[in-house]
């Protein structure tokens, strides 16, 4: 019982939040987090697309292992990892039943390993880039490259409106709990209950959908009446909102690192082979 109240209050929705909030905000004073979006980019591009240009098990472990380093000096939030490990597990195991159940022996392992190997490659990538820039920084790095001014402040908008959205979620939620009646019993391994619960998680969305659509429209409506759709695409706009940004050292030295440490792999792959 005391690993169940453990488990449910790391799963809660007021850890989710605070989870949500340190995966936004929480990452600022890493070593990568200091680097330009701009690289962070380009890095997260390479190692998204790279992994289906590429059969080799050396190479794919070697980038699978500096990730893991990288998601340990990123700190990346133990619920992001938590939910990484869950998804990757469940896929995987999804595959091999289907694989097994349409004739598929155990030559088919190999296949299904591989790909899930390089699904965990591409993200973590996704877990390092996107933990270690605030909403801020990831809207300016983007405007930075050419993105459209409206596209870069609503991802911006869609990250500083998760808390607000999970907070409302729960309340939405709460108040199903309570004006319904939860089943007396709970049933073989709980079924009833369960089947009680997942039909109220689906319910709460409707109002949650309408509210959102509520927010966003009054949003709209607040930039349009400030002439924001003039400074999203204003020259002189752009370059005094983005002259904060600029390529250091650091983020040189890192691009030089992960180059050495890619022809390092390319010389193992040469040499095992």
């Amino acid at each position: 019982m005391e690993v169940v109240d453990k488990l449910k209050d790391f799963i809660s929705v007021e850890q989710l939040k605070v989870e949500v909030l340190n995966a936004a905000y929480g990452n600022t004073d890493t070593a990568i987090a200091k680097l330009d979006p701009r690289t962070i980019f380009v890095w997260y591009l390479f190692y998204a697309l790279y992994p289906w240009l590429t059969q080799s098990l050396p190479i794919l472990t070697g980038m699978f292992l500096f990730l893991v380093a990288m998601v340990y000096i990123a700190k990346v939030s133990y619920l992001l990892i938590f939910l990484f490990v869950l998804g990757l597990i469940a896929q995987g195991g999804l595959l091999v039943f289907v694989s097994l159940f349409f004739g598929g022996g155990l030559a088919a392992f190999i296949p299904i390993f591989v790909f899930e190997f390089k699904l965990a490659i591409i993200s973590l990538a996704s877990l390092i880039a996107f933990s270690t820039m605030e909403p801020e920084k990831l809207s300016d790095g983007l405007l930075k490259i050419g993105v459209p001014g409206q596209v870069s402040f609503a991802i911006s908008y869609g990250y500083r409106m998760l808390p607000t959205i999970i907070d409302e979620y729960q309340h939405v939620f709460m108040s199903f709990r309570l004006r319904g009646k939860a089943p007396e019993k709970h049933g073989f391994l709980y079924l009833k209950t369960i089947i009680y619960f997942m039909k109220i998680i689906v319910k709460s969305f409707y109002p949650l959908m309408l509210s959102s659509t509520k927010r966003a429209r009054a949003t709209v409506e607040s930039l349009e009446a400030r002439g924001s759709m003039r400074s999203f695409n204003d020259k002189k706009v752009k370059k005094l909102k983005l002259q904060h940004l600029s390529l250091t050292y650091r983020d040189y030295l890192f691009t030089l690192f992960n180059i050495l440490y890619m022809v390092m792999l390319f010389m193992v792959h040469v040499i095992l082979v």
